[in-house]
């Protein structure tokens, strides 16, 4: 019998509930690790994690699973980690949703690069326009009511 072979990379966007600016720089890097050692926890390889104040870009090598189980862990455990730990004076939520995009090998550097330069990249465009770049980009149908609640 065979075996199964892979190679699966993905992009995970999401952000902070309200978009409220509540990953302060403080705990921004705990974060990252957190969410790295979930990713690794479920056979997932993290190759990029960058946040800003209000959301964060998650990259990695994907192993086949529940994509919803696997966000939903994501999400669930990170907040938990924030609030438990009481890294934020606020409780601290993400909003629902989250876009997802695929990418080939041939383009795993530029993704790396431009998520690790996600601070420079952001004085430049706000996060609105760049998921709705991400939405045309991949041709994701999307409803505008149900994109994240956006107060830029």
């Amino acid at each position: 019998m065979a075996n199964p072979y892979y190679q699966i990379s993905m992009q995970l966007v999401f952000a902070v509930k309200h978009r409220d600016a509540l990953i302060k720089d403080g705990f921004r890097n705990e974060l990252h690790k957190y969410i790295g050692g979930i990713l690794v926890n479920q056979k997932h390889k993290p190759l990029a994690i960058n946040s800003m104040h209000d959301h964060i870009h998650v990259f990695f090598g994907m192993h086949p699973c529940d994509i919803p189980a696997l966000i939903r862990d994501i999400k669930s455990d990170s907040s938990t980690f924030i609030n438990e730990n009481k890294l934020s004076r606020f409780k601290f939520q993400w909003q629902e949703g989250y876009g997802l995009f695929s990418y080939s090998m041939s383009h795993r550097s530029n993704v790396i690069n431009y998520i690790e330069n996600q601070q420079r990249h952001h004085k430049k465009v706000l996060f609105r326009a760049e998921y709705l770049d991400f939405l045309k980009e991949f041709n994701v149908e999307y409803n505008p009511k149900y994109i994240f609640d956006f107060f830029e």
